[in-house]
């Protein structure tokens, strides 16, 4: 029996504000705010809309890999070659679009990213390793891919067909943040995770597999579409950087799962699973880039970027953990 929303109101105004589940909640939000208003009042190039589409174009690779990488997290998986199926994806799609075509290179990073990820879903789930060592070792085999594509050397794409992808626009906006906003936010957030039974057994998963399991969910096959879906978003990902960058290197996304791990943490999804959401992984992701940004503005030492985003991510991971205690 459903209660009234009399009955519901009545009770949320007699309960006590609760400060620490607030900012579990909230927190990300709330410095992201803080930031804008900090930084608005002591630059005024900070606060202009080229100065903000700026900051959401050269998030959106990151943008791309932390919302599927939130599944995988969600899923209760790790995913550590992101970073390494990105760079393999850019140098494929460098040297297709100069040697082949280039709207065929478009198409193929993507497609060797989830031929990328499958495997580390298969590998997972076949030998029923764990994720974080099974994608730490293929990380190393899918840089030592790029490398042998390359031979170690830069490819040059100036091609104006395949180059519309990260530096072409529609307006102001960059077409590569319209490939976020649509393709990550709608399809994957509104869509895949909260409207299907994937997005539900993907929760299920991380929550307590074996729980999962007993109630007939294949959860092998869910493991291996997340990773898959992971290994897509890094090949996307990868193809839009050499996009706008105009060269493929091998070491391209080098440390980049890092920074998409760091980001999903710090939009506040649990570490161990079965909890978040793709929204706070983006915001995770905006608030990585506003800090970034503020210190170029401010033209501080990027020694206490990194030491500030360092501090954030360790209280993020201690009000995660002192959710789970509760």
């Amino acid at each position: 029996m459903n209660k009234s929303p009399t009955a519901g109101s009545a009770k949320n105004e007699g309960r006590p504000f609760n400060a620490g589940a607030f900012a579990r909640e909230y927190g990300v939000l709330v410095i992201i705010a803080a930031l804008l208003i900090g930084l608005s009042l002591v630059s005024d190039s900070f606060l202009t809309v080229r100065n903000l589409l700026n900051i959401v174009n050269q998030s959106a690779p990151l943008m791309i890999i932390a919302c599927a990488l939130t599944l995988v997290i969600i899923g209760g998986g790790f995913d550590l070659s992101t970073g390494a199926i990105f760079g393999v994806a850019a140098v494929s799609s460098g040297w297709i679009a100069t040697q082949v075509d280039p709207y065929v290179a478009i198409l193929a990073g993507p497609l060797i990213g989830l031929a990328l990820g499958a495997v580390n879903g298969l590998i997972i789930t076949t030998f029923n390793v764990h994720s974080f060592l099974v994608t730490l070792a293929t990380s190393l085999v899918y840089r030592g891919i790029a490398i042998l594509i390359t031979g170690g050397s830069l490819i040059p794409v100036r091609i104006e067909a395949f180059s519309w992808l990260g530096r072409g626009r529609i307006g102001m906006v960059n077409v590569a943040v319209i490939v976020v906003i649509v393709f990550m936010i709608m399809i994957m957030m509104v869509v895949l995770l909260n409207r299907t039974t994937f997005g539900r057994k993907v929760f299920a998963v991380g929550g307590n597999e074996e729980a999962a399991i007993l109630s007939g969910i294949r959860t092998n096959l869910v493991k291996i579409i997340t990773f898959t879906l992971s290994g897509g978003a890094a090949g996307l990902a990868g193809v839009i950087t050499v996009s706008r960058l105009s060269m493929a290197e091998p070491q391209a996304g080098a440390g980049l799962e890092l920074e998409a791990i760091a980001a999903v943490i710090l939009g506040g999804t649990a570490i161990t699973g079965g909890a978040g959401a793709i929204w706070r992984s983006i915001a995770g992701v905006l608030l990585m880039a506003l800090i970034g940004n503020g210190f170029n503005i401010l033209n501080v030492n990027p020694f206490f970027k990194d030491l500030t985003t360092g501090v954030i991510i360790v209280i993020a991971v201690a009000l995660a953990a002192s959710n789970s205690r509760r």
